[in-house]
């Protein structure tokens, strides 16, 4: 991840929790803050209730995956929390990349090329 840093500590998580602004669809919510950085900073929240330590590993991979490859369309100085919901659990590769970049766009981070 060229542009981009993992959010790891709990009081990072709960700083774009109370300061941030979220919006949500069907597979994900969305959190994002700006951080005063010129990087981005991205956690993602995979809770028991979406499935076992393989389901959310799963899911984990595909969001990661899916903001690699749009990395570098994203405006940068933001942080951002994505927390997947459990009908995640049964969402194809194309669904969750099609999710994450609804809400990008809803965020106005992501930049048309």
């Amino acid at each position: 991840m060229l542009f981009t840093e993992s959010l790891k500590k709990n009081y990072q998580f709960r700083f774009v929790y109370n300061k941030g602004k979220s919006i949500a669809n069907r597979y994900l919510v969305m959190y994002v803050v700006k951080n005063n950085l010129d990087i981005n900073r991205i956690g993602y929240s995979v809770s028991k209730k979406v499935g076992n330590s393989v389901v959310r590993s799963r899911v984990t991979r595909l969001l990661r995956e899916s903001y690699r490859l749009t990395e570098d369309r994203l405006s940068c100085g933001y942080d951002i929390v994505v927390i997947a919901r459990s009908a995640m659990k049964e969402a194809s590769f194309a669904e969750a990349d099609g999710s994450l970049k609804h809400l990008l766009k809803k965020h106005k981070l992501l930049k048309e090329i």
